[in-house]
């Protein structure tokens, strides 16, 4: 519980996986398994850089399942060094493997930074991943150098994917400078990359924008970033653009860390002596930044923006839920407008700006607001639901797809890198058995494995319980769902009877351990949260003594009975005292229970509006997953059409005067 997204496999491999060596012939299961701790070393020593110990320990691992990624970590490991020569060999030795492909990338990396455009251009042809943002961003300076002549195309490639990238990499920002020198990207878009670079604290980015956009600018620059507060007050007259866009950057900084200060600031001194699209966008940033602090000033801020142009996706995403948190649907309706074309195609907005034409009112915009929600309905998402509902159906299972092939199965079976995946999981190896399994599911051919290969893939993980690979590849079939691989029920018994044992609805239960850990029996996050339920040391500990755990200790929690005692009795105590709201005890065991205790203060508001306005990003997707999650399970479990909205209710301030029944929840 709070903040445990990232999860990391401990040393000790679940007991419960069947290996995938079983598909190998008995010679190379034995080699397999004589040198499985060969591997391990030198995963240990490739995360040391130990390139000595990886050239010493790389023969042992010959003739292993897991030979490629053993010679990925040596050559990789001294990259730098090696010759043209020893990477084509590689990528010869291990052609068509995930560490191929993914050894091309660090090469392709490599020739970028040496400005070695012949060689880059000869390797990236046969590059399958087209992933990474940099080697974009090379391969399109490439064409460029190539014909001489950038495109409008191009341009917005490298416009989009820099705008993206949070660092200072040097392709993108190469392949921007080469366009601004072109007169294909205006030096405005520079400074917008510096906008967007210092509001996510990214100082180094700002200034790789700011020497494109305006060199001279940048001792300005770092005066200012030395300190935002500062500079405003020494600066002068700010005569140009390059004067008024680092003044620009120093409100930024500033509204960042108080919206309301810098507001102050704008009206008082800045705001006449800026442009109007300066000027908006300063009052977009506020505007976001107080209402991601659900602040009653946030619609006030916004409403100083002249025209909703000039804001950019995130801070009209934030106008929309501060226009919800208000009422205000004019607004809603307003600001999901001016979105972007790919941002109203996402279910968020489009449910929201279906609703917003729905409260206007009139046939028009009743009819369009229907077609929108047509546009979504289902049962994939928390919008796709509450588009469903509005259409005046509720969540029920989809019929199964046919039923697998044995030769869609034994390709699946057969597949090298699923089997490398597999394997590797199995030796505790997951960041690269995962890493293996979603290549070969969504990179090696272009555009991914189709539906069947889907299906068969993910039937592969779930007949070997690994639960996390069968849910996340089913969840990527786009003609057909199969809910029981989207929505396993693993220790089925277990979980039944211990939430019948303290009255916890079953389905909300499985909704949470499915977000919370995918069933990952020894998942732990980075801030020690452990097994199914992901429960904290401490706050083991305290639901332990609060429901009678006699002699529990902390290694308990990886034990699956007393983790799925501890977690879903924490859950029941959570649903307690947020008075039975699934949403505000899911908040509360994700991010602890002070901050929704705080998130509820405000007007009384339905559930999906307080959801969409929860600060965190990881909370509010947290919390509409397992929501959304609870209902589709309880559709599998009861076998009747489910409402989302009657799990959702309307969320308020806590009436003061019935006492919490559990004060003390950690």
């Amino acid at each position: 519980m709070q903040f445990r997204s990232i999860l990391a496999p401990t040393s000790t491999f679940l007991s419960i996986l069947v290996l995938a060596a079983s598909t190998l012939s008995p010679p190379a299961l034995a080699q397999s398994n004589q040198n499985d701790d060969v591997l391990l070393q030198m995963k240990q020593a490739s995360q040391r850089g130990d390139k000595a110990r990886l050239s010493a320990l790389l023969p042992q691992a010959r003739g292993h399942i897991l030979e490629p990624w053993a010679a990925y970590w040596e050559l990789k490991a001294r990259l730098q060094e090696a010759s043209p020569q020893e990477v084509q060999d590689f990528l010869t030795r291990y052609a068509g493997t995930y560490q191929e492909d993914r050894l091309r990338n660090d090469w392709l990396l490599l020739l970028g930074q040496r400005r070695d455009w012949d060689a880059f251009a000869t390797m990236h042809d046969a590059y399958r991943m087209r992933d990474d943002g940099q080697v974009r961003c090379y391969a399109v300076l490439v064409d460029m150098l190539r014909s001489g002549n950038p495109t409008a195309a191009q341009a917005d490639e490298v416009r989009r994917t820099w705008f993206a990238q949070k660092e200072n990499d040097d392709g993108c920002l190469t392949a921007a400078d080469r366009l601004v020198s072109a007169r294909m990207l205006s030096p405005n878009e520079a400074w917008k990359k510096a906008r967007l670079a210092i509001e996510a604290n990214r100082p180094g980015a700002a200034r790789g924008a700011v020497l494109i956009a305006s060199p001279d600018a940048v001792p300005q620059f770092d005066e200012m970033n030395a300190g935002a507060a500062k500079y405003l007050i020494k600066s002068g007259p700010v005569a140009g653009k390059a004067r008024r866009e680092i003044v620009v950057l120093a409100l930024i900084r500033i509204a960042v860390a108080d919206p309301d200060q810098a507001a102050a600031l704008l009206d008082d001194r800045w705001s006449t002596l800026l442009s109007p699209e300066e000027r908006n966008w300063l009052w977009g940033i506020i505007g976001k930044q107080a209402a991601s602090k659900l602040s009653p000033q946030a619609m006030g801020y916004y409403g100083n923006v002249t025209k909703n142009g000039d804001l950019n996706d995130d801070m009209l995403g934030w106008k929309t839920r501060a226009a919800l948190r208000m009422g205000n649907w004019k607004e809603v309706q307003a600001a999901t407008a001016a979105m972007s074309p790919e941002a109203q195609q996402d279910p968020t907005w489009t449910y929201w700006r279906a609703r917003s034409l729905q409260a206007i009112g009139g046939d028009d915009r009743r009819a369009e607001a229907r077609r929108l929600y047509e546009t979504i309905a289902g049962s994939r998402g928390f919008y796709e639901m509450l588009a469903l509902e509005e259409l005046g159906q509720r969540t029920s299972m989809p019929t199964r797809p046919a039923p697998l092939t044995v030769d869609e199965k034994r390709t699946a079976a057969g597949n090298p890198s699923l089997n490398r995946a597999l394997y590797a999981i199995s030796m505790g190896l997951r960041p690269e058995g995962t890493r293996e399994w979603n290549y070969a599911t969504n990179l090696h051919d272009k555009g991914g494995m189709d539906d069947r290969a889907l299906l068969a893939a993910a039937d592969l993980a779930c007949q070997r319980e690994l639960w996390d690979r069968c849910i996340n590849t089913s969840e990527r079939t786009k003609g057909v769902i199969d809910a029981e691989q989207r929505f396993p029920m693993p220790f089925h018994d277990t979980v039944l009877r211990k939430s019948a044992d303290i009255g916890l609805d079953p389905a909300y239960v499985y909704g949470l351990i499915r977000q919370e850990s995918r069933f990952i029996m020894d998942a732990r996050s980075g801030v020690g949260a452990s097994g199914l339920m992901q429960v904290m040391p401490a706050t083991a500990k305290w639901t332990a003594s609060k429901i009678g755990l006699a002699g529990f200790t902390p290694n308990q929690i990886n034990d699956r009975e007393t983790n799925i005692v501890i977690g879903t009795s924490y859950l029941k105590l959570a649903l307690d005292d947020f008075d039975g709201s699934m949403p505000l005890a899911a908040a509360a065991y994700n991010a602890g229970p002070g901050r929704p205790r705080s998130w509820r203060n405000g007007p009384v508001m339905e559930a999906a509006i307080w959801a969409e306005n929860v600060p965190f990003a990881e909370t509010r997707d947290y919390v509409k997953k397992v929501l959304a999650n609870t209902t589709n399970y309880a559709a599998i479990i009861t076998g009747k059409p489910q409402s989302l909205k009657a799990r959702l209710g309307s969320i308020g301030p806590r009436d003061a005067a019935i006492a919490e029944p559990n004060k003390d929840l950690p």
